[in-house]
């Protein structure tokens, strides 16, 4: 699923179960390699929300996104916060797990 700035309060705070938002950017060989790795990985998630950084100001001001590609975990419309992994399956799903134990915050 493709977020912009202008829908990505609305969904997020409406999708059920777990998102893990991403975001990229085109120019970003990290971000080419998260798109390409994710998909295939088997996560605790419910699926993958992608936000272009270059092309969404206001997301990435409103999330301080100060490195890319940043990875943020969205359960029922709550925030647990950024993920801090390498893109390795297993450590992914732990560090999923963990968040998700931790006690959610508002969406910023």
């Amino acid at each position: 699923m493709e977020l912009t700035d202008f829908d990505a309060d609305q969904h997020l705070l409406n999708l059920p179960g777990t998102s893990l938002v991403v975001f990229t950017s085109a120019g970003c060989s990290s971000c080419r390699t998260a798109r390409r790795l994710l998909p295939s990985m088997t996560l605790p998630l419910d699926r993958l929300c992608w936000i272009d950084a270059g092309e969404n100001g206001g997301l990435v001001a409103r999330y301080e996104i100060f490195h890319l590609p940043t990875l943020l975990v969205v359960r029922d419309g709550e925030f647990y916060g950024e993920l801090k992994s390498r893109l390795s399956e297993g450590e992914l799903a732990h560090h999923i797990r963990l968040a998700l134990m931790s006690k959610p915050e508002e969406l910023p």
